[in-house]
């Protein structure tokens, strides 16, 4: 099994260097426009009718004419509102938030079809790729119809000073598009990316409600107070006063996620080889 084992990494690694020999390599740059969407404790149902604009710019580098390493810088603009959903609870419920978001991106691309740019065979394909990311946010609220302070200062779940959340995480990402020449050095790149993320804090919402006497800031018109509940007078079907401390407020279960649709113009910096000539 062992031998089985190197054999098959040799021929790999072989497969992988006759790959870049025989392949076209270089580098890319580009930009790209698009969408950003929220998923999470204030967006259960998976609503993508509200996105925020995003973009970001490429840098793309070709091994070969399959494999490709790609670095990103983006941002994105999130928002959810409880007003918009379907949900009962989550009307009553009546949080909002947006965020300001910053993306820093690595990942490997695989391409379904060997592409090469300036071929009249080999000019488009579709890929997937798989990376990680770094991302920075700072949600906050509509409240009156003025912006809050950051909810993360206020401690909206009873979060003491030094117990908050960070607002620089780490993430998966994965996704697929295509690509395809414009010309030979211009592609045009169609593309869906997702993040993996691992804080339920996103959209500041994620376990109860806190003692209101703890929350930081709890000053009238802020706090109230900024996004806790706009009406924690009103009973639920128990009869327990909505937003008093304990009750639920979001479900620290399952994290939130952001995605990122896209359409990008990259240009090629490689060089291009001639078409042969048919006789």
């Amino acid at each position: 099994m062992k031998e089985l084992y190197r054999n098959f990494c040799k021929i790999f690694i072989l497969s992988m260097l006759w790959m870049s020999v025989q392949a076209q390599q270089g580098f890319e740059l580009g930009g790209w426009l698009g969408g950003a969407f929220y998923f999470g404790d204030l967006n259960t149902q998976f609503d993508v009718t509200h996105p925020g604009p995003a973009g970001g710019a490429i840098a793309r580098y070709n091994f070969n004419n399959r494999l490709c390493a790609r670095l990103g810088i983006n941002y994105g603009f999130l928002r959810a509102d409880d007003a918009n959903s379907d949900n009962a609870f989550e009307r009553r419920r009546n949080i909002n938030f947006r965020t300001h978001l910053g993306d820093l991106s690595a990942h490997f691309e695989f391409n379904f079809f060997p592409y090469i740019h300036g071929s009249r065979d080999y000019f488009y394909t579709p890929y997937l790729f798989l990376g990680a990311s770094l991302f920075t946010y700072n949600p906050y609220a509509i409240y009156n119809g003025e912006k809050t302070p950051p909810l993360r200062e206020l401690g909206t779940e009873g979060q003491f000073i030094g117990e908050e959340y960070a607002t620089f995480q780490k993430a998966l990402n994965y996704g697929g598009g295509l690509k395809f020449d414009l010309t030979a050095e211009w592609s045009l790149n169609v593309e869906v990316s997702f993040r993996k993320l691992f804080t339920d804090y996103l959209d500041d919402v994620s376990t109860v409600y806190p003692d209101m006497g703890e929350v930081r800031g709890n000053r009238p018109g802020v706090a109230d107070i900024a996004a806790l509940a706009s009406d924690p007078s009103l009973p639920d079907e128990e009869g327990n006063l909505f937003g008093m401390e304990g009750r639920q407020r979001g479900d620290g279960a399952n994290k939130d996620s952001y995605n990122f649709l896209s359409i990008g113009l990259v240009y090629y910096f490689g060089n291009l080889k001639c078409p042969k000539i048919s006789r």
